[in-house]
């Protein structure tokens, strides 16, 4: 059951759109991968779901509500959340002060939450009292997708979360992005490594030029020259 939905989403900054006429879905407990060469508007489309871009045209749809014009402090709320690439932990407030701030959007005591993630995400239990700007890269990431949970989405996007990360702590990312997809969370993952997007994955979007260029379930795409694709010397049809 798709939890987002999204219809010819056009975006970009100022007057020049940088993604066109975007349709894609992210069903409930799955992982959804967006790849494509560096420009292709992924992050872009990221950032136009939760108003950090307003859609030109189009509309985004989540847990059946219209959210595209929706303020974006009220986006998390109705069940989308956002963990962008970089800056997205406040570095100097611990770990538990973090997932403090992750719960503000929630209506009632969220202590019981709190120590819900922890055990959840170990590596953060053992630091909960240290510093965000003293952890690792990866630590950062992780802490950034756990404080997301907060709130208890039914949709995560994001975007590019093993970037520039060891292959040992990209692999526990991983790991936590398959159990939230597990708990019954829609994932939907902007990734530029294309060998761990389809890994992981479910269901797969090639970005080209700012289009959707082909989807399809992985297994299908796997299948496709993806190098070609993204070099631009491939003719393929969207599946």
């Amino acid at each position: 059951m798709p939890a987002l939905i999204t219809e010819n989403i056009t975006a970009g900054y100022g007057r020049t759109p940088i993604i066109n006429d975007i349709s894609l879905s992210a069903d409930v407990g799955t992982i959804t991968a967006i790849i494509g060469p560096n420009g292709a508007g992924k992050s872009t489309y990221a950032k136009t779901l939760v108003g950090v871009l307003r859609a030109v045209t189009g509309r985004i749809v989540v847990n059946d509500l219209d959210i595209t014009k929706m303020p974006g402090h009220l986006i998390p709320r109705n069940g989308l959340v956002y963990v962008p690439q970089n800056e997205n932990v406040f570095t100097n407030l611990t770990v538990r002060e973090n997932l403090e701030v992750g719960g503000f959007a929630v209506r009632g005591n969220t202590d019981a939450r709190l120590e819900e993630i922890l055990d959840i995400f170990t590596d953060l239990k053992k630091a909960q009292g240290k510093k965000a700007g003293y952890l690792s890269g990866g630590q950062q990431n992780l802490l950034a997708i756990a404080r997301s949970l907060m709130v208890e989405p039914t949709v995560i996007v994001l975007d590019e979360p093993t970037a520039g990360l060891s292959p040992a702590y990209t692999d526990v990312v991983w790991n936590q992005i398959d159990l939230i997809a597990k708990s019954g969370t829609a994932v939907l993952v902007v990734e530029q490594n294309v060998e761990r997007a389809l890994a992981h994955a479910d269901f797969v979007h090639i970005f080209v030029a700012g289009s959707n260029h082909m989807h399809g379930p992985t297994s299908e795409i796997a299948k496709h020259d993806l190098a070609a694709i993204f070099l631009g010397r491939a003719e393929a049809t969207s599946s």
